[in-house]
């Protein structure tokens, strides 16, 4: 099928603005085949498998057919599962983005009524909900579909296996005859054949044919992985593979401006190919991809089109595409010309059913890979390093040093330090050299620099922008009655020996604290000497205990009458309680302390999770999660358990953010 773009559907403006700010320009094969079809008013039969783009192929229909003058519902999409029907809403809603007056709303069950009744009040023009909640609106007389004009049903075949044929049958018969019935399914078998041939009108039939196709003889891997951690996977692929020239394919233009910066960020050379850039700007960056002048090549599909370089070393699924034809005319862009390549694709959640059918597509077994770890990433960095250095030495092209090492090794250095010492330089320069990996910038002097406004400067100039109100008193008037610093009197006291009792030392009135007095006024600089005059009674003298016997404890400060939500707040910043002893760790593990617990509504399935999302290990290396009120224990593998530690106190579980320690 010949791709189309979304602009050649026949949409309206505001739609169109959606789907551009979604960052989708090509519509999928499904959806070019079925919107035009769904807007003419026909009945169809679409039948595609997951993650094909069907509910977009459905969806983008069912907002434009809106009439948002009306507040009735006008729209039902059925979906077997709750789960299904949220992201069905969520899609919905981003398309509607811009058709502000268009509301939709989904009902499913374990959800509150009263938000659904509220919904329904408000006059919601598409509902998507399950079958059971739908029939139970129904019966309450809350859910009218007397004005129903179009009816959805997203994965039929799966609603069938789960029992709601009944119900499905009496939803279609409570809605006009004259609606337009949509059926989607992964499979056609008779009872879905029977509904159609029942309920529907003149169908047309859309599905979408998978020819079987050659792969080129590339290597073909893929990542199960969360979609947070993607970027840090790729980065840690490209150092322990030493990839030089790639392209990273995504679905989304706003995925691939994303997915530049944080390459570029990273020390990365790479730039981007997209739909929203002039053909200047494409031939530009194609020029500096073929010259090698770029690592990686950030791509859409419609953009990547034509793109024809013989060096591609690995092509990055960064996105799965919609079908197969999509992914064979993805990874043909490596391995071209007798030369190896790599197929690298990450896979998240559902995405998993896509690589099962592009495997059927492709009749080619794509192979499920291991997330390598620091410790082997930092290994595969200093093998690159190894084989830098031996092919200096191999070469022989280098200018002899002998010199040197002779002076070294007089002043006492083993030969074998001296080599580290050479070895560690050579890393921490090279890596100072690769870390910017962005074009050369001259840096100008400090005199040629813009002016960043120094904090001095600024307010300097912004007291005098504020007027007579705000400008700043000159303290010549205050320092005028004080002397300079270099100016007072220095008293010095002499400290009593050791072991001699403590006297009360003479009460001393510094000049500077008092007004001007007609006595004599000392040099300035002059060292005084403080001693009690000699007219004055001799001192009483006394002991350190008796000092110590004299001092009265301070009186207790009186108690606040503090508001009641204070004394609650000071209830919940108590310490912990002590729980139930904690049993002894397992052998080669280690046992952590965390600032969670049930309190927090955190389960030991979430600590299982966050430990095997944030650090990339397998969930085996937990064992025993304890979970208290406000905190919890959990061993885990010693080996691995400062690098959990180190990656947990960065993370957040559930929103709160997390601190961990050796318990």
């Amino acid at each position: 099928m010949t791709p189309k773009l979304f602009t050649e559907l026949g949409l309206s403006d505001d739609l169109l603005k959606a789907i551009d700010r979604l960052g989708f320009e090509q519509a999928a094969p499904i959806q070019a085949a079925a919107i035009p079809l769904l807007m003419a008013g026909k009945d169809i039969v679409g039948q595609s498998q997951t993650g094909s783009g069907k509910t977009a192929a459905f969806g983008i229909p069912a907002v434009e057919q809106v009439d948002s003058a009306k507040r009735v519902v006008q729209v039902l999409i059925l979906c077997p599962t709750r789960e299904l029907a949220i992201q069905v809403s969520e899609e919905i809603h981003k398309l509607a983005f811009f058709k502000r007056d268009v509301h939709a709303l989904p009902i499913y069950g374990g959800q509150s009524y009263e938000r659904q009744f509220d919904g329904l009040r408000r006059g919601a023009q598409i509902v998507i909900g399950t079958p059971g909640r739908i029939m139970d609106h129904m019966r309450r007389g809350t859910l009218r579909l007397e004005t129903v004009k179009l009816a959805i049903l997203d994965e039929a075949d799966v609603m069938l296996n789960m029992g709601f044929r009944d119900d499905i049958e009496l939803i279609l018969q409570a809605v006009p005859s004259e609606r337009q019935t949509v059926f989607f399914s992964a499979t056609m078998p008779k009872p879905i054949r029977e509904l159609i041939e029942k309920y529907a009108r003149d169908p047309q039939n859309v599905k979408i044919e998978q020819r079987a196709m050659t792969v080129p003889t590339v290597e073909q891997v893929y990542y199960e992985v969360d979609r947070r951690f993607k970027i840090e996977l790729l980065t840690r692929l490209i150092d322990i593979h030493d990839l030089k020239l790639g392209i990273i394919f995504c679905n989304t233009k706003r995925m691939v401006d994303d997915l530049v910066d944080h390459l570029e960020a990273a020390g990365y050379l790479a730039d981007r190919l997209h739909g929203d850039m002039t053909q200047n700007m494409r031939d530009r960056v194609m020029n500096k991809f073929r010259k090698s002048s770029l690592e990686f090549l950030v791509a859409t599909d419609v953009a990547a089109r034509g793109i024809d370089v013989d060096d591609v070393e690995v092509v990055f699924n960064y996105d799965l595409p919609y079908d197969g034809e999509d992914y064979v005319h993805r990874i043909g862009r490596t391995g071209r010309a007798g030369r190896s390549g790599r197929a690298i694709s990450f896979v998240s959640g559902r995405e998993l059913f896509q690589i099962r059918n592009i495997e059927r597509y492709t009749n080619t077994r794509i192979h499920r890979a291991r997330i390598p770890t620091e410790a082997e990433v930092e290994e595969a960095r200093e093998n690159v390093f190894l084989d830098k250095l031996r092919a200096t030495l191999q070469g022989g092209e280098f200018k002899n040093q002998e010199h040197l090492l002779e002076r070294l090794l007089e002043e006492g250095f083993t030969s074998s330090d001296i080599a580290s010492a050479c070895l560690a330089q050579l890393q921490s320069s090279e890596a100072a050299a690769t870390k910017p990996r962005t074009e050369d910038y001259e840096r100008p002097a400090r005199e040629e620099r813009p002016h960043r406004g120094g904090f001095r400067d600024d307010r300097r100039e912004r007291y005098e922008d504020r007027g007579p109100r705000f400008e700043r008193r000159e303290r010549v008037g205050v320092s005028a009655s004080r002397p300079a610093r270099s100016e007072r009197p220095v008293v010095q006291r002499a400290r009593p020996a050791a072991g001699t009792p403590i006297t009360r030392p003479p009460t001393v009135k510094l000049a500077a604290a008092v007004p001007p007095q007609p006595e004599p006024v000392t040099p300035p600089g002059a060292d005084l000497a403080v001693s009690a005059p000699a007219s004055r009674a001799p001192e009483k003298t006394f002991s350190d205990e008796e000092i110590l016997a004299s001092v009265k404890p301070p009186e207790p400060a009186p108690k606040k009458h503090l508001p009641p939500w204070a004394d609650k707040k000071r209830e919940e910043q108590k310490p912990f309680a002590k729980g139930k002893p904690s049993r002894a760790t397992p052998k080669h593990q280690t046992r952590l302390w965390m600032n969670l617990g049930e309190a927090m509504d955190i389960k030991p399935i979430d600590i299982v999770n966050a430990v095997a999302g944030e650090t990339g290990l397998p969930g085996k290396v937990v064992g025993t999660v304890d979970v208290r009120e406000r905190h919890l224990f959990v061993d885990v593998s010693a080996e691995h358990a400062k690098g959990i530690i180190a990656k947990l106190n960065r993370a957040q579980i559930k929103g709160h953010k997390v601190k961990v320690k050796v318990a």
